[in-house]
């Protein structure tokens, strides 16, 4: 079935690898929506539109959500609570029910030993930021999937593995092409549905990523 997918934060880069794979293995048609429109040019012009817009704010949200069928949010920036707060907000007044959100790993303790004790270190505040964002879609009614990456690679290569909240968290990394991968799956099927997900790349166990 063919959907109408708003991806927030569209001038990302996991967001515009996503936009990539929608155009080329979906029908969907697309809305990308970010700060400065002329950002970004859109690659179809007959299946997207560029919206100019902040996601913390509730009148351009729920404008850019009028027809849509799913939001996939690559947001990111201190106040990434607010922003979340916003789209459950405006997803509630529109209807709309399936939410994809890219979070970060750590944010439930779930990342183990050495690696887990750098990535807490290196990270920060950002984790605090992030399970606070993470508490407001879990705690929405709506249809959402948070996605979880372990450190961002730009390696062209689809390979990953998946962890469930309250598993503990493996490897240390993965490629952006992975998790763009992931979010078009996700919308396209319909899974994981009230899930967190952990997403990182096979036999990558260390004490901090590879290329750190």
């Amino acid at each position: 079935m063919t959907k109408k997918v708003l991806i927030l934060g569209a001038h990302g880069k996991i967001a515009r690898l996503a936009e990539k794979e929608f155009l080329e293995k979906t029908d969907d048609s697309l809305k990308l929506f970010l700060r400065k429109a002329s950002r970004l040019n859109p690659v179809q012009p007959d299946r997207e539109t560029v919206i100019e817009g902040d996601a913390t704010n509730l009148e351009q949200l729920v404008a850019a959500m009028q027809g849509v069928d799913a939001v996939y949010a690559n947001l990111a920036g201190g106040d990434i609570k607010q922003q979340a707060q916003a789209v459950v907000k405006a997803m509630d007044k529109v209807g709309i029910k399936r939410l994809v959100w890219i979070s970060t790993l750590g944010i439930y303790d779930e990342v183990p030993g050495k690696f887990g004790e750098w990535n807490n270190s290196t990270l920060g505040s950002y984790i605090t930021n992030y399970r606070a964002a993470a508490d407001v879609i879990e705690d929405s009614d709506l249809d959402y999937t948070i996605v979880r990456p372990a450190w961002l690679t730009n390696n062209d290569e689809v390979d990953f593995e998946v962890t469930q909240k309250g598993e503990v968290f493996k490897g240390t990394e993965v490629s952006r092409k992975s998790i763009a991968h992931i979010v078009v799956e996700l919308i396209q099927n319909n899974t994981e549905l009230k899930h967190s997900i952990g997403v990182n790349k096979p036999n990558t166990d260390g004490d901090k990523p590879s290329w750190y």
